[in-house]
């Protein structure tokens, strides 16, 4: 039993679509940050559920790992494949199934991207609500838990999805849940596959959510004197009861960058963007709300934009931040961070990670969907600089172990993947063993993504 037997096998049925070209190996062992190439043996481009089943069958019996990738945009090292095996890229599983619009919930597959489904969805007056910034793939964005800047009105990807086809290690396919809004009966399956970071099965289908297009978008940007300000006005806005499309939240570095990369001319200072989504009346009523609140804490240059050109150039200039912000330190890489606290704690979380940045000597631009209590730092390291790479560690594990002091957890939509085993016996105590419990039942020889999310035996 070993890797090349198992690949021997595969090859033989799946033919030119098992590659084992050095291209290919190394665009699937790549991350998105930090961390070291670690790219498969082989990848496999499987077309059907069916395919997919004989391959875990084919590669449990021969001890092989496999490792789901679908858009290769997670932060964590989620796709990194560290014990070598095969790579399923769900590229060629990208169909858009079935729209039921009565229903108002879509069925697709797991390599479909958020913004096909959308093109999909333009002439139906619906729309798939999760935007975590990139362009994920709908299966990665499941496998973990992914979230982002619509989150805070219309919740993260865990809200948003109805049922699973799940392919489990030993090739037997099951689905979770069903087509109606509730049900009660027996345990949430699909709540354990997702985040489950294709540690406990490979996800081949999904049901999703579909939300009405609002009749009316509004969105702006403001500036702030201090960091605390701007905090506090989220703070305060989502005490009142202001429903928020979106909110946004960058620093003034963030800001910097930003500018320099998308040719914007926002001040240099702490800024909130936001968003707001109902009829006309009411996303004016909202947007008025919001900025009457804003400027008794001090809020300035207040740009609103509702043309849809507008709009999109303004969450194209946040969603490139990451980009961006590798600007202020030529040539470098960044370890990337998010957590998450309680609202009531997020100004303190925010100025004491600004605070420790601060007397860093690394560069570390703070933003996020602070609405929901998530904000992330990206720590700038020069690439090979070993004692740049420690001190960003340090600072993120500081951060971890705030948000866990605050009441908070170490990651809010980033996942676990390499980066976050450390802390997670910490957040999650005997609970985190229940989940290797889990992992071994459903994953005896261990095959599916290993050496992520669950303690290694």
């Amino acid at each position: 039993m070993t890797i090349d037997t198992a690949i021997s096998e595969l090859s033989a049925f799946l033919g030119d679509r098992l590659s084992r070209s050095k291209s290919d190996l190394d665009a699937h062992g790549a991350s998105e940050t930090w961390y070291a190439p670690a790219p498969p043996d082989a990848v496999a481009y499987p077309e059907s559920t069916e395919e997919v089943a004989r391959i875990l069958a084919i590669c449990t019996a021969h001890g092989c790992p496999v490792v789901a990738f679908g858009a290769g945009t997670s932060l964590e090292g989620q796709t990194s494949a560290v014990a070598g095996g095969v790579t399923l890229d769900f590229a060629r599983m990208n169909k858009v199934l079935a729209i039921h619009q009565g229903d108002m919930e879509a069925v697709v597959q797991p390599g479909l991207t958020r913004e096909e489904l959308n093109r999909e969805l333009r002439d139906t007056g619906l729309f798939f609500s999760v935007d975590p910034g990139a362009n994920a793939s709908l299966g990665g964005m499941a496998a973990t838990r992914a979230s982002g800047t619509t989150a805070l009105r219309y919740g993260t990807i865990r809200e948003n999805i109805l049922a699973l086809e799940v392919v489990l290690a030993d090739g037997r396919v099951i689905r979770t849940g069903s087509g109606a809004k509730k049900s009660a009966a027996g345990y949430d399956l699909t709540g354990l596959f997702l985040g489950s970071e294709g540690t406990l099965g490979i996800i081949t289908e999904l049901t999703v959510k579909l939300r009405g297009q609002p009749e009316a978008v509004s969105a702006g940007v403001c500036a702030f004197g201090a960091m605390s300000d701007a905090v506090e006005t989220v703070v305060a806005v989502i005490q009142m009861g202001i429903p928020m499309a979106r909110m946004e939240f960058v620093d003034a570095d963030t800001v910097r960058a930003v500018n320099a990369y998308s040719g914007t001319d926002l001040p240099e200072q702490p800024h909130l963007f936001v968003e707001f989504h109902g009829s006309d009346a009411s996303a004016a009523e909202d947007a008025a709300r919001f900025g009457e609140l804003a400027a008794e804490v001090g809020a300035s240059d207040v740009r609103t934009a509702t043309r849809t050109e507008d709009r999109t150039a303004l969450w194209t200039a946040r969603h490139h931040a990451y980009w961006a912000c590798l600007g202020l330190k030529p040539g470098a890489t960044a370890v990337v961070t998010d957590v998450c606290v309680p609202i009531s704690r997020l100004a303190e979380a925010v100025e004491e990670t600004r605070a420790d940045i601060a007397a860093s000597h690394i560069p570390g631009p703070i933003l996020g969907h602070v609405g929901d209590g998530n904000f992330h730092a990206i720590l700038l390291v020069e690439a090979g600089n070993e004692a740049d790479l420690a001190e960003a560690r340090r600072l993120a594990s500081r951060m971890a172990e705030r948000a866990l002091r605050m009441g908070g957890t170490i990651t809010g939509e980033h996942g676990i993947g390499l980066g976050k085993l450390g802390y997670m016996e910490a957040e999650h105590g005997e609970a985190w063993a229940v989940m290797g419990e889990i992992k071994r039942t459903l994953d005896p020889a261990g095959i599916l993504n290993p050496g992520k999310l669950v303690r290694q035996n």
